[in-house]
């Protein structure tokens, strides 16, 4: 057995590397949790918890626009319909994850067999949209139509399913709903802000004896800044590969990773 410490550093790296790709950073922490045997239900905290340090990279390299549409909410129609379009993709997430956050905590997120089955069926589903998306109409994540943003959220509920993932099925989403690769890709990250922050409030509000009982928190503290750095990187390679390759390379990925973590349960 490793220090928890060491643990926390490598569930961090995890989120920190597939937060931004849709490969499901859930589905990859827990499938990590359960290779590594840690059936403390902390790790299940921890894992929803730290993504938050992986959306901070999205707030520090994003930083000017997104202040400048802060800046511009009073004056500007084009900044309000933009922060509108955010609040509407992320209100079904508010609704259903309230609804069904207990089970899904309590019940996918210790199911290994669920998790590699979608890894695998969302790669086929992105291989897919990659080569059938319809004909992008819309290339600025900021200035989406309302109703482009509420079906891209109705979309992202589907990553409450450990190994969905949150980037994969808004991006889906956008590319289904006419919205440019790199645009669905950006404005997924804007979206993930206020979603990754809702699930670390309400994870923050029901686990708080966990995350204070002996040093969780120090571990969270670890895994917080190691996702942050981690994703600094990845996020400006994540859109390198999509503007060059498309998402295809990530949807081979998932069916990989679901493919060897399937044939790794049958011999656990």
């Amino acid at each position: 057995m490793l220090p928890d410490w060491v643990y926390a550093i490598i569930i961090g790296v995890i989120e920190g590397l597939t937060e931004f790709i849709p490969v499901s950073s859930t589905g990859m922490m827990l499938l990590a949790k359960h290779a590594m045997g840690l059936t403390d239900p902390f790790w299940n905290t921890f894992a929803v918890m730290i993504q938050l340090g992986a959306i901070m990279a999205v707030v520090v390299l994003y930083f000017r626009k997104l202040w400048g549409a802060v800046m511009d909410l009073p004056k500007d129609p084009a900044a309000r319909m933009f922060a509108l379009s955010i609040l509407v993709a992320f209100l079904p997430s508010v609704v259903l994850g309230l609804l069904f956050h207990d089970f899904i905590k309590g019940v996918l997120f210790d199911n290994p067999t669920v998790q590699c089955i979608s890894l695998i069926l969302g790669g086929i589903v992105l291989l897919i949209i990659d080569r059938k998306a319809p004909p992008p109409v819309h290339d600025d994540p900021m200035r989406l139509p309302i109703k482009t943003a509420l079906a891209i959220g109705f979309f992202q509920v589907l990553s409450m399913v450990p190994g969905v993932s949150r980037s994969g099925s808004t991006i889906v989403g956008g590319m289904l709903m006419k919205v440019e690769k790199r645009a669905a890709a950006e404005f997924t990250f804007f979206l993930a802000i206020p979603t990754m922050l809702g699930a670390f409030v309400l994870d923050a509000i029901e686990s708080k004896d966990q995350i204070m009982a002996g040093g969780n928190l120090g571990l969270l503290a670890i895994g917080f800044v190691t996702a942050f750095l981690v994703a600094m990187v990845v996020i400006k390679l994540m859109l390198a590969i999509v503007t060059r390759r498309g998402f295809a390379p990530f949807g081979w990925l998932r069916i990989a990773i679901g493919g060897v973590g399937l044939l790794l349960l049958q011999f656990a």
